[in-house]
C-alpha cells in the first residue's frame, strides 16, 4: 500500500466520526473548528443552470462535502498560519463561451484555482485560455483541475503543466471494460453505438483498438453514430443489433441516449449486454429500471458497493451530510481532488499555484481505501477503477442502491491502480 500522506491520514479520521459528529461537522462546522485566516478560494465553473443543472448541482455537493472536510481538520496550513476553503460556484450554463466568461471574472477576483470537468470541449477550452492567462499575468496565475473531462488529448498531446487530471481518462476505462470482455469468452460479436459527436466516436476508436489488442478474435459487426439527444425512438437501431447476432454493445451513451436504447433493447427481447461508461450516472439507473438488471454494465473509479469498512463509512459520512434520496451521488474523486489540493498546500507552504502544482506531482494519496497517485509526466491521477453490473438493491453484492431506486451495483471487476496505468505522449512544458 501507497505512504499514507499527513492528510490522507486527517481525511481517513474525519470519516470514522459517529454519524451524529459527521451531521455536526458537515451540517455548521463551529467557530473553532475552521481556521481564521483568509480563504483560499476555489471557482468551480460549471453548468448550474439549463439542461444540465442537476449535474453541476451534484457537482457542487461534493465538492462542498470535500472543502468541508478540510475545513474540519484545521484547514490549510501555510507559514503565516491556517486558512480555510472556500467554493465559490461560477455558473457557465453549459457553455464553452460563458465559461471563459467566468474564468476571466476568476482571474479578475484572484482566484488561482478552477474546477471544471462536465465537458471535455470546455477544458480544452479552459486549458488553452489559463496557459495564456499565465504568461500574460504570471503574479496571477491559475491551477486548473479537472474531475470528469475525459478526452485522452487533454493528458497527452495537448497537456500543460497547469492543468491536473483527477478522473481516469476514457481510454482507460475503456480498457477495464474490455478486461471484462476479455474474460468472457461467449462474446464473440461486438456493436458500437454512440453519440456522433467528438466522444462517441473517441468511445469507438478507443473499443477498436482495445478489442484488437485483448479479443483479436472478436468481430465488430456494427460501427455506428446517432444525433445526440434527437433520437426518440431507438427500436430501429435495436433491429439492426439483433439482425448483426452481436453478443455486446458497447456505448458512451449518456442520458436519454442509454435510458431509450435500453429500453427498447428490452421491449424488443434483445437479450445483449450493454458495456457502457455512464449507466451508473447520474438519474441512470432510476431511468433504465428492470431493463437495466444484469443487462448494463459500468465502469467508475469508485461506487457505494466497492466494499470495506472504510469505504462504507464514507459512504455514510457523505449520506450523512447529504441525506436527500435525490442527493444520493458521492463522487469520490472529487473530494480526493480537494484533499490533495489541500495537502500539495501544506507541503509547498505556499497557496501560489505554481508552488503547489509541483507539489502535487508525484503525489501519494492514500485514504485508507483509495490508494492513488497523480504521475508528473501527464498530471493523469493513476487510481482503481471497477467494473459493475447493474441489479436490484439486496442481491448478492448490491447492499446500497442509487438514488433510494432500488436499483444499484455489483463489483465485476476490481482494478488496483497499477492495473490501470496508460501510455502517455506529453511532452509537458514547465516554466
Amino acid at each position: 500500500m501507497a505512504a499514507k500522506w499527513g492528510r490522507a491520514i486527517a481525511a481517513l479520521t474525519a470519516v470514522v466520526l459517529t454519524a451524529a459528529q459527521v451531521a455536526a461537522h458537515a451540517a455548521a462546522p463551529a467557530a473553532n473548528q475552521v481556521p481564521g485566516g483568509k480563504p483560499i478560494q476555489l471557482a468551480l465553473i460549471e453548468g448550474m443552470s439549463g439542461p444540465f443543472a442537476n449535474a453541476g448541482a451534484a457537482v457542487e455537493r461534493n465538492l462542498r462535502f470535500g472543502v468541508e472536510q478540510v475545513n474540519a481538520q484545521g484547514g490549510v496550513k501555510l507559514a503565516d498560519g491556517a486558512h480555510p476553503l472556500e467554493l465559490v460556484v461560477l455558473d457557465s450554463k453549459g457553455s464553452t463561451e460563458e465559461a471563459l466568461v467566468q474564468l476571466r471574472a476568476a482571474a479578475d477576483q484572484h482566484i488561482g484555482y478552477i474546477l471544471q470537468g462536465n465537458s471535455s470541449a470546455v477544458a480544452a477550452a479552459l486549458i488553452s485560455a489559463v496557459e495564456k492567462q499565465n504568461s500574460r499575468e504570471p503574479d496571477n496565475r491559475e491551477l486548473f483541475l479537472n474531475y470528469s473531462a475525459d478526452d485522452p488529448a487533454l493528458t497527452n498531446a495537448n497537456c500543460s503543466f497547469w492543468h491536473f487530471r483527477f478522473d481516469a481518462h476514457a481510454g482507460m476505462r475503456m480498457d477495464a471494460l474490455v478486461d471484462v470482455i476479455q474474460r468472457d469468452q461467449s462474446v464473440k460479436k461486438v456493436y458500437l453505438l454512440n453519440q456522433d459527436y467528438s466522444f462517441g466516436h473517441d468511445v469507438s476508436n478507443l473499443a477498436r483498438s482495445a478489442l484488437a489488442t485483448k479479443r483479436p478474435d472478436i468481430t465488430i459487426v456494427g460501427d455506428e453514430f446517432h444525433p445526440i439527444g434527437r433520437v426518440k425512438d431507438f427500436a430501429p437501431y435495436v433491429a439492426k443489433i439483433r439482425a448483426s447476432g452481436a453478443d455486446a454493445v458497447i456505448t458512451g451513451n449518456w442520458g436519454n441516449d442509454l435510458t431509450l436504447l435500453v429500453k427498447a433493447a428490452r421491449e424488443q427481447g434483445l437479450d445483449t449486454r450493454f458495456y457502457t461508461f455512464y449507466g451508473n450516472s447520474l438519474g441512470a439507473p432510476a431511468a433504465l429500471g428492470d431493463a437495466g438488471v444484469k443487462r448494463v454494465m459500468a465502469v467508475a473509479d469508485w461506487h457505494p458497493n466497492a466494499g470495506g469498512a472504510d469505504s462504507d463509512a464514507w459512504y455514510k459520512a457523505f449520506r450523512t451530510r447529504f441525506p436527500a434520496a435525490q442527493d444520493d451521488y458521492p463522487v469520490l474523486r472529487m473530494v480526493l481532488m480537494v484533499q490533495m489540493l489541500a495537502t500539495a498546500m501544506d507541503k509547498a507552504g505556499s497557496a501560489q499555484p505554481e508552488a503547489v502544482a509541483k507539489a502535487l506531482e508525484g503525489m501519494k494519496f492514500d485514504n485508507g481505501f483509495h490508494p492513488s497517485w497523480m504521475r508528473a509526466d501527464d498530471h493523469q491521477l493513476i487510481q482503481p477503477l471497477y467494473v459493475m453490473e447493474m441489479d436490484k438493491a439486496g442481491t448478492p453484492g448490491v447492499r446500497f442502491d442509487n438514488e433510494g431506486s432500488g436499483y444499484g451495483f455489483r463489483t465485476v471487476l476490481a482494478l488496483p491502480p497499477e492495473r490501470t496505468v496508460p501510455a502517455t505522449t506529453c511532452h509537458m512544458t514547465r516554466p
